[in-house]
């Protein structure tokens, strides 16, 4: 954490595909936040990602982790290229970086902003958090193939969950909840998987002992699904573990009209490591070069970054200038339904907190 006036070291990411674009029209912003609270931004900029896996056959140094913890934070813009297999990049980029961090949590809020339209009819007041354990569960690595190439390929992924890693997921998904609502729930599957799930509804309600003050219900994936779109302003703050974390925070974006609206972070509550924060809406190859991506994401997450590191009123402001200006149609960008560039809606948002 920083003191308020004082200099934000940041390391930046562009990466791949839109990243570079996203990421271009939020420094600015982040910069002028910062100023405004009489400090400053410093920003080093990395070349890490794709063009860096072509040039040298890896995405980041071998002393990235080390890279990353001589600045306060990292803004991260997007991994991922079609001439550059996903693997090689998100485990050679992103999530090897989570894990050499030990970034335990991953933090998905989801907002419905006025003026902005969803493809889900009743989303307003929509305003909830998604705590994902960040460095275990079907992503931890484990498995292999077995009988390659001989028409029996066996595919192995073996799901880690230990309790450590689980308790201090929980821990900060109930001190979040006791500062929002004061309900938690906790999403699993361990009507049908054996060991790990199980694990999770008894680690967590031990943790929550510890925090009277919060409600903890435990519901199944699959229904959690089915009520994040049909009653999703019943849910306040959920957990999960890394794949369904993963997978509701993606479908949750809907509620706030895509993932061009979608911030995250990526922190280890407690530690002395810089957090990463990164939109969640990938390279979006497909429109990549044209500056039409949606900078929301990248925007709220550096409010994120901000709000972290003690910058609470430079993050006030950069979410304020955002809600402003996602309220005239003329500043949304194709996926919201308008035509505006994302230098246009990165411009208005600036203009806002200006003014």
């Amino acid at each position: 954490m920083t003191q308020p006036g004082a200099a934000v070291r940041l390391a930046v990411i562009p990466g791949d595909g839109v990243g570079p674009e996203v990421i271009g029209a939020t420094v600015p912003v982040l910069a002028a936040a910062v100023s405004a609270q009489g400090g400053e931004l410093q920003v080093t900029e990395l070349d890490w990602g794709g063009e860096r896996f072509l040039r040298e056959g890896a995405a980041m140094p071998a002393d990235a982790a080390d890279v990353a913890k001589e600045h306060d934070a990292v803004l991260f813009g997007a991994v991922g290229r079609p001439d550059v297999p996903d693997h090689e990049l998100v485990w050679g980029l992103i999530i090897g970086l989570r894990q050499q961090l030990d970034l335990a949590v991953n933090i998905r809020p989801v907002q419905a902003f006025a003026g902005v339209p969803t493809k889900v009819r009743d989303t307003d007041g929509v305003d909830l958090v998604i705590v994902r354990e960040n460095t275990e569960g079907e992503y931890v690595g484990a498995g292999g193939v077995a009988h390659a190439g001989s028409g029996h390929d066996l595919g192995i992924e073996v799901a880690v969950h230990s309790r450590r890693v689980i308790e201090r997921a929980a821990h900060h998904a109930f001190a979040l909840a006791g500062k929002r609502s004061g309900k938690l729930s906790l999403v699993t599957k361990s009507n049908a998987m054996r060991h790990g799930y199980p694990l999770w509804d008894r680690v967590v309600a031990e943790v929550g002992e510890q925090y009277p003050g919060v409600e903890l219900e435990t519901v199944l994936v699959d229904a959690m699904a089915a009520r994040m779109i049909q009653a999703p302003r019943s849910l306040d703050v959920l957990l999960a573990g890394n794949l369904f974390g993963d997978i509701l925070s993606d479908l949750a974006a809907v509620l706030a009209g895509g993932m061009g609206m979608a911030p995250s972070a990526n922190v280890l509550p407690g530690g002395d490591v810089p957090g990463i924060y990164e939109p969640v809406h990938g390279s979006a190859p497909d429109i990549a070069g044209r500056g039409v991506a949606n900078p929301v994401a990248c925007l709220l997450s550096g409010a994120l970054l901000l709000e972290d590191l003690g910058h609470t009123k430079a993050a006030h402001g950069i979410r304020q200038a955002v809600a402003a200006a996602l309220l005239d149609p003329q500043n949304h960008t194709p996926d919201l339904g308008g035509s505006a560039t994302t230098a246009d809606l990165a411009s208005a948002v600036l203009n806002r907190m200006e003014t």
